[in-house]
């Protein structure tokens, strides 16, 4: 009926952190949803005579803040957990590329049923994969993505990845998992006109994204470059990772990474990469100047000994920034709120020791810094009227977190933080920590069989 009230959902007596651009917080404040969109935040209780109330939320003990945005993922690698556990980043790849050229809808499926739940039940409203493994004649992988990110309710960016060296071209995946320059291309642009939904509020984007410059050619990275610029949308890649792929971009092109990737139009707005960990001056001064994002991904930087990424140094200089799950094949814990504290920490490990991040800054890459990144700060990554209704209510009253006063510092430097509630598009995903919208158990169960199938089908083809 014209004229009705939408339904709206208030949420009062808690702290909150509202990460916008004076990074308003209240000891104790409120927030308004009314249907997919915040409608008010501040200080005390909420307006009263609000019509339509469909539910109150008692956030007594509480931190709000918006939805964690992850900007760096691989699904698919759920399913690969735990294997080539003390390699670096090529032994890794040279190690699994064998076992991931086989899998197959079914278990691309299970894996991304797999990582979204995990990261959904840890604060995640808004998430990113990069999927570029497609064996030929697997079923339709990335759509298989796109349905379990519709299932589980989050907001989703799918870049569509894509590799063409193979090994006999000197690239390291199998050649029976690379597709061809106009194969992949033309696959590209039809999940563009299929899938991608530009408007306010959109629950999928997608993305053009080549997996690597040892992995793809030249001719790929410019003619996607012109692909998604044609098309208005984003672009994304991995760059800078670790040393060894500064040299290989020496020996091969005669230059390093990220002169490499302006000279083949990979430098924008328009564009953020996964790690840059090895970046020098004129590097960061680059993705300043040409506004190009960056998904930091500490854990799995760790994990495979790449490097201590210069964020401190980006963050300075201007360059947008935000936090990665990355693969859970170099990442097993497959969370982002973990990433909070080990960009804080492991940032501390550089050269700024003590001053590199703080709490704020950690919470700031982790939701506006994400968004930024993803091109979406009109919409989200800030508690703010007229943004998306995609926050995340934390329970900081229990043993974990009761003696910590600072309630950001509860959350950033504290255990993982119980969720009561985390809303996406204002649809509850997470009640009193369980997931809402699908069947933990039956996910873990899914999960664990095709990683086993997957481990059978490798050990046979081995």
């Amino acid at each position: 009926m014209a004229g009705t009230a939408p339904e709206r959902i208030v949420i009062e007596n808690c702290a909150v952190a509202t990460v916008d651009a004076h990074d308003t917080e209240y000891a104790a404040g409120h927030v308004v949803v009314a249907g997919n969109v915040i409608e008010s935040v501040g200080a005390g209780a909420a307006p009263e005579g609000l019509a339509n109330v469909v539910r109150r939320v008692d956030g007594t003990g509480h931190l709000a803040t918006p939805g964690l945005v992850n900007t760096h993922h691989h699904f698919y690698q759920w399913i690969t957990r735990g294997l080539a556990q003390d390699s670096n980043l090529f032994n890794w790849l040279v190690a699994l590329y064998p076992t991931w050229a086989r899998i197959d809808e079914e278990m691309v499926y299970a894996a991304a049923q797999g990582s979204l739940a995990m990261m959904a039940r840890g604060g995640v409203t808004t998430a990113m994969d990069h999927h570029y493994v497609f064996p030929r004649g697997t079923g339709d992988l990335l759509g298989a993505e796109i349905r379990a990110a519709r299932e589980t309710g989050v907001r989703f960016t799918a870049a569509r990845g894509s590799m063409d060296r193979g090994a006999s071209d000197g690239g390291l995946p199998p050649d029976f998992a690379v597709e061809t320059l106009d194969g992949i291309l033309e696959a590209t642009e039809a999940a563009i006109d299929t899938h991608h939904d530009a408007s306010f509020g959109s629950m999928l984007h997608i993305a053009v994204a080549p997996c690597s410059p040892f992995s793809v050619s030249t001719e790929l990275m410019r003619e996607g470059a012109k692909l998604a610029r044609r098309k208005g949308v984003r672009l994304h890649t991995h760059g800078s990772e670790t040393v060894e792929e500064e040299k290989f971009c020496h020996e091969l092109f005669g230059m390093g990474p990220t002169d490499y990737f302006e000279s083949t139009g990979w430098l924008g707005d328009d564009v953020w990469m996964a790690h840059c960990v090895h970046m020098n001056d004129s590097d960061i001064a680059a993705f300043a100047r040409t506004g190009t994002g960056v998904a930091h991904c500490p854990s799995s930087n760790a994990r495979l000994a790449a490097g201590i990424a210069r964020v401190p140094d980006m963050l300075a200089a201007g360059v947008p920034v935000g936090l990665g799950v990355d693969g859970t094949a170099s990442n097993e814990s497959g969370e982002l709120h973990t990433e909070l504290r080990n960009a804080l920490l492991i940032n501390r490990l550089g050269g700024h020791r003590e001053n590199a991040l703080n709490a704020r800054q950690a919470l700031r890459l982790g939701t506006f810094g994400g968004a930024q990144v993803l091109g979406r700060t009109a919409e989200i990554g800030s508690l703010e009227a007229g943004k998306l209704a995609d926050l995340v209510l934390w329970k900081l009253d229990g043993i974990g977190h009761a003696s910590i006063a600072d309630p950001v510092a509860a959350l950033v430097l504290g255990a993982a933080a119980p969720i009561t509630l985390s809303l996406v598009n204002g649809r509850a995903v997470v009640e009193d920590g369980r997931l809402t919208t699908v069947d933990e158990d039956a996910v873990a169960r899914s999960t664990r069989a095709e990683a086993q199938r997957l481990a059978r089908i490798a050990a046979d083809a081995s």
